[in-house]
């Protein structure tokens, strides 16, 4: 089974554990998502349950990313999710210290390390300017930043607090201009996600914005015309 490419500016949905993403409601949003992508052609991936991944991968044609994985190897590692299982289930990338799943700075690098090793693209999430300027170091493929405290809340990052994803974008770029940088927090709608490419993002993460939306189907069509080039 060929692994679908990502591709920038990329759309990744964190369907995180909400009833609304879960089991074969995983898979029905993301074949949304992967009706979205086609009519668009803009790339939307989706990170769904750990549980699910194998099912969603083989169901959708898009991208779908581990939530996250684990800086292991093959053996004793019960509980750990393995990056070799993850690539194996059919993924094409994974989200790395999420603000609901944060990580130690070494531990960021030695799981990007490991991403890289398998052949998992890696999205690194940060919460400030600063943490882009430690990680871009690390050599991600890509830092998502995203400040916590507007997280869910529906007030978009890229409005609320320009200056971060501007300085984060600046910060990472002159350190290494080939990492891409995502934008997430609040992001809900198309001027949220234009403002956010304005400011130099490659693209959105989103979430609740998505999965919790009336229209899934909708919301996903917005968002993707807003940051089609």
């Amino acid at each position: 089974m060929a692994v679908p490419r990502v591709e920038f500016p990329l759309i990744l949905v964190n369907l995180k554990t909400y009833k609304e993403a879960t089991g074969e409601l995983a898979v029905r949003l993301s074949k949304t998502a992967e009706e979205v992508s086609t009519r668009t052609g803009v790339c939307v991936a989706v990170a769904p349950q750990v549980v699910d991944l194998r099912m969603v991968a083989g169901t959708a044609q898009i991208p779908v990313f581990a939530q996250h994985i684990d800086p292991v190897g093959y053996g004793k590692h019960t509980g750990h999710v393995l990056p070799e299982a993850a690539a194996g289930a059919g993924c094409s990338g994974t989200l790395i210290n999420h603000s609901e799943r944060r990580l130690k700075l070494e531990d960021i690098g030695a799981t990007v390390m490991r991403a890289k090793e398998a052949g998992l693209l890696q999205v690194v999430c940060v919460d400030t300017v600063e943490m882009a300027r430690a990680v871009a170091p690390l050599g991600p493929d890509a830092i998502a930043i995203e400040p916590p405290e507007l997280i869910g809340t529906g007030t978009p990052v890229s409005k609320a607090r320009p200056e971060v994803v501007s300085g984060a974008v600046d910060a990472v770029h002159r350190i290494d201009p080939e990492i891409e940088v995502l934008c997430g927090a609040g992001i809900t709608n198309g001027e949220d996600a234009a403002a956010a490419l304005r400011l130099g993002a490659r693209g959105v993460l989103v979430a609740s914005g998505v999965v919790k939306a009336g229209d899934p189907h909708r919301a996903l069509l917005e968002l993707a015309e807003a940051v089609r080039l």
